[in-house]
């Protein structure tokens, strides 16, 4: 077994790949896009709506370090922000993790990180998905909003049609099974049935098979979305905690493919 850089790097670098790879269609401006007189996105337009009044949250959304906000700003709102790799960076006495919990980021840590599912090209589940800085497709329909992730070509379901959250035992999923309903203008969307062994960050702080998460994301303006994430997971913390992970629209491109397995040399030979 000899990886060729450390888990840490490969995550990092596939974290920025997106945003340096040169666009593969052609140029096609973006329609519906406000903008200033010089011709660049006006983030502050308006918020779109779909046809029952409902804010649109359709579009390509880029995460992590790309949707903060400008300047140094680590809690907004009384809400910490999360990062790719620590998602509990900017929690002062960190997360409330249980004995048990902390045994196993202690054992990830130590191993660094190399059991990441990202870097054997597995999901990297929800948390990870947001705070992970290559583009994101939101498609909204009436019933269900499916999230397209450029990397590791992941998808997501959040059905919006009314049904609940399955409890006939189900097969647990990397990204757990997701509804969603409006409160006002924030969408509300609960998660459960989540893998035992899920990690949340680079650092590998835990996820069990208990988690139920919870998403309140909201359209604040044209070119952003605020999504504060509550974990509510009794097997790995001692109470809840949230986190606010901040979106930044791009527009005039679109998604590329993202075969994590091809080629990848990052991966233990």
């Amino acid at each position: 077994m000899k990886p060729l850089l450390s888990t840490g790097v490969a995550i990092a670098l596939a974290a920025l790949l997106s945003s340096t790879v040169a666009a593969q269609w052609p140029q096609h401006p973006t329609p519906g896009v406000p903008r200033l007189p010089n011709g660049e996105v006006n983030p502050d337009g308006p918020v779109p709506r779909t046809a029952d009044g409902k804010p649109d949250l359709s579009g390509l959304w880029r995460g992590g370090m790309f949707g903060q906000p400008a300047g140094k700003v680590e809690v907004v709102d009384g809400v910490p922000l999360a990062t790719f790799r620590n998602v509990g960076a900017n929690f002062k006495e960190g997360l409330p993790l249980r004995p048990e919990a902390a045994e196993i980021l202690k054992a990830r840590q130590a191993r660094n990180s190399q059991d990441n599912p990202e870097a054997h090209c597995l999901p990297m589940g929800i948390m990870q998905f947001h705070t992970q800085g290559a583009p994101r497709k939101f498609i909204q329909t009436p019933t269900v909003l499916v999230i397209l992730y450029e990397a590791s070509s992941g998808m997501r379901q959040i059905f919006t049609d009314g049904r609940p959250l399955p409890t006939n035992d189900p097969q647990p999923w990397w990204y757990g099974y997701s509804i969603g309903r409006w409160e006002g203008d924030t969408l509300v969307v609960e998660t459960n049935n989540l893998r035992d062994d899920g990690w949340l960050d680079i650092v590998g702080s835990p996820l069990t098979d208990a988690a139920r998460l919870t998403e309140r994301i909201r359209r604040v303006s044209f070119g952003r979305l605020e999504i504060d994430v509550t974990v509510d997971d009794p097997k790995a913390y001692t109470k809840p905690w949230t986190v606010r992970v901040n979106q930044q629209i791009m527009v005039d491109t679109d998604l590329i493919e993202f075969i994590c397995a091809e080629n990848n040399r990052f991966r233990a030979q």
